[in-house]
């Protein structure tokens, strides 16, 4: 053996070299992996699954820049997915979804990734996960999805073309600076199956803050755990963007109490302290009245060409657009006559919402309806695009599971 072999022989042994895939979802990105292709270890939720999901993203970092590692140093880019063949009646694949934080050692599980559901399809397509017979030479396959997470049921409509999944096309998603190909995601029955969709049995309530106020709020579990305030209570006009928040530490740390308190009056944790390790859920958002504003690109955005603007912060900082998950809450609370994004989109019933949010906007239907056990949605349907950057491997050192 050469010198040469035998240094790549000896890299080789103190790295692991793990099948994943780097796919672009909606608004996000992340490392998808197969299930049956991690280590033993990881294949089982615990620690040893942690560790090896941070050391893949880069974290925790202190620098906050994820440099050694494949994550992009932001909320929509810090993020994994794990598929296997469904153990689920009438689903094809489960699918668990890890936010990583950037700067500290942990992996967020409490809530789905509604832009990253989207690529969940057609990676299942690509990994063979999806019985061949199902596939057309020309058509859409309707993959469903068991969500682990949240247990709960995602069906995403993947075009094929030519027998393989079609990737590029004509469809724009604000926020995302290429066109692709169009694929519907269907979010099942997206309240909390556990309690009511308004965890508190009020549409608006009044959370207090200590040291912050007393806010009206909409609390509503759809999607994400999402806590909503009018943009006025918090000084903002609703056209913010994301220099307006992310630079502004005063700011960050106001929302981050509004956060922890929401958490605590949704019954999502039963202290303060749980909150900082609990970074996915809940989310807090601003909505305001439609009003023109320049999105970040420069575009313009009509007032009459929305119904409501909503501004939402995700790990600690406002989105560049919207969490897909968040647009779920969205377009719930906005077909339920009386709360503050149905009040701030004009009041009364509808069927879907356009949304104004930093990037641009976004559709989503949805139809929610009372009964005796309170507000339910049976469907939330929004349109995404999906695409796979890089295929391969990542190399993860093998001194990660000694930790």
């Amino acid at each position: 053996m050469t010198k040469s072999n035998a240094s790549y022989q000896a890299q080789l042994q103190s790295q692991m070299k793990i099948p994943a895939t780097y796919m672009r979802g909606g608004t996000s990105k992340g490392v998808f992996f197969n299930l049956a292709d991690l280590p033993p270890d990881a294949q089982v939720a615990g620690e040893a699954r942690d560790q090896l999901l941070l050391r893949v993203i880069g974290s925790p970092d202190p620098y906050a820049k994820q440099i050694d590692g494949m994550g992009g140093a932001t909320s929509s880019t810090s993020k994994t997915v794990i598929v296997s063949k469904s153990s689920k009646a009438d689903h094809d694949v489960d699918y668990l979804f890890g936010q990583v934080s950037i700067d500290k050692p942990f992996v967020d599980w409490s809530g789905n990734c509604g832009n990253l559901s989207a690529a969940v399809g057609p990676f299942a397509i690509h990994a063979g996960l999806i019985a061949k017979e199902r596939i057309p030479d020309n058509g859409v396959v309707a993959v469903r999805v068991w969500q682990a997470n949240i247990e709960k049921t995602i069906v995403i409509h993947v075009p094929v073309v030519n027998g393989f999944v079609q990737e590029t096309g004509e469809f724009v998603l604000d926020g995302v600076t290429f066109p692709a190909a169009e694929i519907q995601v269907d979010f099942m029955d997206p309240a909390d199956s556990s309690g009511s969709m308004f965890p508190t049995g009020y549409l608006v309530d009044d959370l207090e803050v200590p040291d912050v106020g007393t806010f009206n709020a909409t609390l509503i579990n759809a999607g994400i755990p999402t806590i909503f305030i009018h943009a006025e209570s918090l000084g903002y006009i609703g056209t913010e963007l994301q220099n307006d928040i992310n630079n502004d530490e005063k700011a960050l740390a106001t929302f981050e109490r509004i956060r922890a308190y929401g958490a605590l009056k949704m019954g999502l944790i039963t202290c303060l302290e749980e909150a900082e390790t609990r970074q996915h859920t809940p989310k807090v958002a601003f909505v305001s009245k439609p009003q023109t504003y320049l999105s970040s690109s420069g575009k313009e955005v009509a007032g009459c060409d929305v119904d409501v603007l909503v501004r939402a912060l995700s790990m600690g900082k406002l989105h560049h657009a919207m969490m897909g998950t968040a647009a779920v809450a969205i377009a719930s609370a906005a077909c339920v006559p009386g709360t503050l994004v149905n009040l701030a989109a004009g009041g009364g019933e509808r069927e879907s919402v356009t949304f104004g949010h930093p990037s641009g906007t976004l559709k989503v239907g949805a139809q929610a309806k009372l009964s005796e056990q309170g507000w339910s949605v049976e469907k939330v349907i929004m349109s995404r695009s999906a695409r796979i950057l890089m295929e391969g491997f990542v190399r993860v050192p093998t001194a990660v599971f000694d930790k």
